[in-house]
């Protein structure tokens, strides 16, 4: 929708051909229905950074419409945002006309708008079967209704994540259909499974400021702090989801571990005091009634089944060395991950048209010169806090731009 409602602003006549019944069904469940349309963090180099090693190809889109343009963008057609923690921002709440919207069906009032406004012609229910490619160029587009050719084609499928929305990897195909690499779809921004069965003794409780470290045969590779939750197959949560990008690849390298530290504020010394003045005060009851301030109520019975000490041994006896280890496993919850959950969980796709065979100026393809990418088709993918989409609004916005 930004490219096809820019390259109707920019003179253009623009078709859109939509898979789907209704445009933007994955639009509306962005940001649990809020709708992170980008991050408002200053430092355009850090920015870049989030994306990892392909974020360098970035930075001529970010430049001609970043972050600042995409607010302003949003502002000016009538949507008013705000900045939360983590410098996310949102639509403001309740600015429907007579009732409330989601600031998801809000921001995609607003890019149907912005095609109306250019005449862009929208055909519904006619997903592209297959292009006609010729000597370097694409001829024309087979849809399941008709035939459809163009000066240009701007190729915005999305990727392989929520394919209940219709992002099942059409791009992909059309995209090696016009000679194009695929760099291996795998999910991101997804729960992570583990092989241990215990983690379903705390699901769905939210930990808050813990400290996750990731290992690759015992070698650290990575280091969140923040948000996690447990889950009936592993683990969740944005500290877990935003490392989920890289597990495929380490599991490629070795047996991967997160190391969990529930409280990382306190060193291991200063939390076995801590744990010495709790069972001190608690010394009358027994071990699994003693952790009341220790932990939220919803962990307990998780690390009660992870300690050695007996539940029902009272406070009293529990020895010197069987509070040290309790110190210690408040700080060392170990998690062997076993992979990731599907597609169908997934907020994000990693993988997709090789960055190398696409030119980072116009988003038009090296390879087939009336071909331009726009979004998640791109081998492009950012951690939570608004940075997917932002990838959407600038290569979007160049596609529709470039001539």
């Amino acid at each position: 929708m930004m490219a096809a409602g820019r390259a109707a602003e920019t003179g253009a006549r623009v078709l859109l051909a939509e898979k789907n019944g209704s445009l933007g069904e994955k639009l509306l469940l962005a940001g649990r229905r809020r709708c992170n349309i980008t991050n408002a963090e200053p430092d355009m180099e850090r920015f870049m950074s989030r994306y990892g090693e392909n974020g360098r190809f970035l930075h001529g889109a970010f430049s001609r419409f970043g972050p600042v343009e995409t607010v302003a963008f949003f502002n000016k057609n009538g949507v008013k945002t705000k900045m939360e923690r983590g410098s996310r921002v949102y639509p403001e709440d309740g600015a429907g006309e007579g009732h409330k919207k989601t600031g998801a069906q809000r921001i995609l009032d607003c890019l149907l708008l912005y095609c109306k406004r250019g005449n862009v012609r929208i055909l519904r229910n006619s997903p592209v079967k297959t292009a006609k490619v010729k000597n370097g160029r694409i001829e024309r587009i087979v849809t399941s209704i008709e035939e459809l050719s163009a000066d240009r084609y701007i190729l915005a499928t999305g990727g392989k994540s929520y394919p209940k929305t219709g992002s099942t990897g059409d791009g992909y195909r059309f995209a090696a259909q016009a000679g194009h690499t695929i760099a291996e779809p795998t999910p991101a921004i997804v729960p992570v499974r583990t092989l241990e069965s215990w983690v379903k003794l705390a699901r769905g409780f939210n930990l808050r400021n813990v400290r996750l470290t990731a290992t690759v045969d015992e070698r650290k590779v990575d280091e969140r702090f923040g948000e996690m939750e447990f889950t009936n197959f592993g683990v969740s949560g944005p500290i877990v989801m935003d490392m989920s990008a890289s597990v495929s690849d380490w599991m490629k390298m070795g047996t991967v571990r997160f190391v969990l530290d529930m409280k990382p504020a306190l060193d291991e010394s200063a939390l076995l005091s801590r744990v010495e003045r709790d069972f001190e005060k608690y010394r009358d009851r027994e071990f699994g009634r003693a952790l009341v301030d220790l932990l939220p109520s919803a962990v307990i019975p998780m690390f009660l089944e992870l300690s050695d000490v007996p539940p029902d041994k009272p406070v009293a006896y529990v020895s010197p060395e069987e509070r040290l280890d309790f110190a210690r496993l408040l700080k060392n919850v170990v998690l062997t991950v076993n992979g990731l959950w599907s597609f169908d969980h997934a907020i994000v796709t990693k993988g997709g048209v090789n960055l190398r065979e696409v030119d980072p100026a116009t988003m038009r393809s090296k390879l087939c010169e009336n071909l331009y990418f726009a979004g998640e088709v791109l081998d492009l993918n950012g951690p939570t806090g608004g940075f997917n989409l932002q990838v959407c609004w600038s290569t979007g916005y160049v596609a529709g731009t470039s001539r």
